[in-house]
């Protein structure tokens, strides 16, 4: 995989997280730098772990997987599709008192593993694409994605 194909897959997986890192920055009153770090690290962490996770689990399973891949794949975006449903036609409250920028453990870690599900996805593309540098697209999309979280959050708190 070249230079080019890596940093157009790292830019695509980290739109997710660069979008919830806008929303957190709306959410402040005024945004620090250690808050910008801690969008950042929670999901660059987490975008450079689950594609290696995914490469791995892809190398170990990529006969069972390619049997039943686009059936997972239906499922996963059925549950997604149902559940934004559910939340459009939901009766809560959308006021502003309503919202804050929560950093703590819990809210970060559960957006971190959602924002990343889809590099979890990535990591197994990768392992059944073969001669892939895991190590070197995790990196890359790990710091790809802490630089647009960080950036996010400020540039949502401008607006």
């Amino acid at each position: 995989m070249g230079f080019g194909e890596l940093m157009l897959l790292a830019v695509g997986v980290s739109m997710d997280a660069f979008a919830v890192s806008i929303c957190k920055g709306l959410a402040m009153p005024k945004a620090t730098l250690k808050e910008e770090f801690t969008c950042g690290l929670w999901f660059g962490g987490f975008q450079a772990l689950m594609p290696t996770i995914g490469f791995f689990l892809g190398t170990l399973f990529a006969d069972a997987i390619q049997a039943v891949d686009h059936w997972v794949a239906f499922v996963l975006l059925a549950i997604i599709g149902i559940n934004m449903l559910k939340e459009a036609f939901s009766k809560e409250c959308d006021c502003c008192e309503c919202h804050d920028a929560d950093m703590s453990f819990k809210t970060m870690l559960l957006m971190a593993i959602a924002t990343s599900i889809d590099a979890l996805a990535v990591g197994i593309s990768l392992a059944m694409a073969g001669n892939v540098n895991i190590w070197l697209a995790a990196a890359f999309i790990g710091v790809c994605t802490c630089s647009f979280s960080a950036v996010g959050v400020t540039i949502g708190n401008v607006f």
